[in-house]
């Protein structure tokens, strides 16, 4: 059984969430501020998924998604906010998160981005290991990580099925709904703007200069290709 974490400060929603994710099998975890989420986290490292409230009394969820992302870049995060602007759900996505709701969500909506993302997370078995080697680039898929010049980086499970996603098919132009299909899946319910800030957040990990991108090039009003 999966286990998830559920961080939100107000108690009626949080029992709204954790009953339903547990009707859909999911062993939950409560938190009800960013420190003791922070610790149930150090408490449970077996936990898949965290979903995390933005508005919090002691910190915000952004804080608390970019000091899980300084230690943890398996872990699945969905950000919960009430909020529609767009610069939340960018700064969300540019601090770690994996997905964001806004609320107020349904139970189905909810837990089909839960279900999502722990298929993208993928299980415990050991896949085949399969070398992509693109100087400077290596992408090993048995230990799901990433090199440059020899040098380890720093990957969630998203940016990571995005890079695979790139280097299967190099020099390829993939276009946003083929990269949101692949990577969240043919079910996703969300915006398809999110490939959009994970390929900018990957761009600040793999190019010398993000702002002049010469790995993860755009191709204007479709999508995006892999040169090297």
């Amino acid at each position: 059984m999966k286990k998830i974490l559920v961080l939100e400060d107000e108690t009626n929603i949080r029992s709204f969430v954790v009953i339903n994710l547990k009707r859909a099998g999911y062993d939950t975890i409560e938190a009800g501020t960013g420190e003791e989420a922070l610790l149930q986290l150090k408490n449970n490292p077996d936990i898949k998924v965290a979903l995390l409230d933005i508005m919090l009394p002691d910190m915000d969820g952004f804080e608390v998604c970019r000091r899980i992302r300084a230690s943890n870049s398996k872990i699945g995060v969905i950000m919960l906010t009430a909020r529609t602007q767009e610069m939340d759900k960018v700064t969300g996505l540019m601090t770690g998160a994996d997905d964001y709701v806004t609320k107020p969500f349904s139970p189905a909506e909810l837990t089909a981005r839960v279900d999502a993302l722990c298929r993208r997370i993928g299980d415990d078995s050991t896949p085949e290991t399969v070398s992509f080697q693109q100087p400077p680039f290596v992408l090993n898929t048995r230990n799901r990580t990433l090199e440059k010049n020899g040098q380890r980086i720093k990957l969630t499970q998203v940016e990571y099925s995005i890079m695979k996603l790139f280097m299967e098919n190099p020099g390829k132009a993939l276009s946003r709904e083929e990269i949101l299909d692949t990577v969240w899946g043919r079910d996703y319910f969300g915006e398809v703007k999110i490939v959009d800030v994970n390929i900018r957040r990957l761009r600040v990990k793999v190019e010398d200069d993000p702002q002049n991108p010469i790995y993860i090039t755009t191709v204007w009003g479709f999508g995006y290709k892999w040169d090297t």
